[in-house]
């Protein structure tokens, strides 16, 4: 199986950038496309960015042109670079697969304030 683990998370003035890592296990994963997932206080886990195994990327309107999903198969790690970080933004980032499955790791905070 894969296991992933966030990192990279903290916090971060509006406007300000963070980059977030993905670390995973497991030789398949260069198989599986994965996505970035956030979950603000009070609101639904939502997908903010995915990228498919041949590094085709797609995000959500909220972000689009701000963040940047890559990945590097050779190290096993999805990253999520996050430039121009508004207030908006701030909950908890997640990687998983996508779709994800049902095993969700503790993520890794973002907070986006003044």
């Amino acid at each position: 199986q894969v296991q992933l683990v966030e990192s990279g998370g903290g916090l971060v003035q509006p406007g300000g950038s963070l980059r977030l890592s993905c670390a995973a296990s497991g030789s398949i994963f260069r198989f599986y496309a994965m996505g970035w997932y956030r979950q603000a206080p009070g609101k639904q886990r939502e997908l903010v960015a995915t990228i498919n195994a041949r590094g085709s990327t797609n995000y959500a309107d909220s972000v689009k042109g701000r963040f940047t999903i890559s990945r590097d198969n050779a190290k096993n790690m999805v990253y999520l670079q996050m430039n121009s970080l508004k207030p908006e933004d701030t909950a908890v980032y997640d990687c998983n697969v996508n779709p994800p499955d049902d095993y969700w790791g503790q993520g890794t905070q973002v907070t986006v304030s003044s």
